[in-house]
């Protein structure tokens, strides 16, 4: 039988379809395995408890001395909201702090959609239909649904002076829409040939 309770028994393991089994029904290799893996769990959380809260601290200080070194001109700062790079006083180290815009699309984009293919209907008139199906590869969307910013941003770098299709981007602009901002941090070392290196602390994902 099943048991949901998170709470494990004196004297029993949890296998993996949920089940309550004694103990003395399992053997020294799968016991010595489970603890092995619990630990190694167990020290793995410590570890990115700690590096949650160095990166929290971490951030906190760039913050500060953001706003430090504004006041020496005056500037009260409202958050860091840009990209910031610190070096160390010998160039050996940087350190960059860089925040994204996490965007996605409203309704608006099945209306800049309209547009476009409105253009390229135009332009395309007798021509080769390759030229359609690249912008529309632009509106395709992933496994999950969704659009890719990139491409969309790509249609948008386009220099075209057309009325229609300047329209049509200003409605892809207007369909971005910033739901969170994420933020992300670097720590570099320069090596002897001057090039910087990035430690490897994974900083994004706690």
């Amino acid at each position: 039988m099943s048991n949901n309770n998170n709470e494990i028994p004196a004297g029993y393991l949890r296998n993996a379809a949920g089940h309550l089994v004694p103990l003395d029904l399992v053997s020294e290799i799968d016991k010595t395995r489970n603890s092995l893996v619990l630990e190694i769990v167990s020290k793995a959380n410590d570890l990115r408890a700690l590096m949650a809260d160095f990166k929290a601290d971490t951030f906190g200080d760039i913050q500060a001395f953001a706003e430090l070194s504004a006041e020496k001109y005056g500037v009260k700062l409202g958050g860091v909201k840009g990209n910031i790079t610190l070096h160390s006083f010998d160039g050996r180290y940087q350190i960059r702090l860089a925040q994204a815009d996490i965007k996605i699309f409203d309704e608006r984009l099945q209306a800049a959609k309209e547009l476009v293919d409105a253009c390229i209907h135009r332009w395309t008139e007798g021509s080769r239909a390759e030229i359609k199906a690249l912008v529309e590869h632009a509106f395709q969307t992933d496994r999950e649904g969704k659009i890719s910013l990139g491409r969309i941003y790509t249609l948008m770098q386009l220099e075209i002076e057309d009325h229609e299709w300047q329209t049509a981007m200003q409605a892809l602009r207007d369909s971005m829409q910033v739901v969170s901002t994420k933020a992300y941090l670097r720590i570099y070392e320069r090596d002897q040939t001057g090039t910087f290196r990035q430690l490897a602390l994974d900083l994004a994902g706690v």
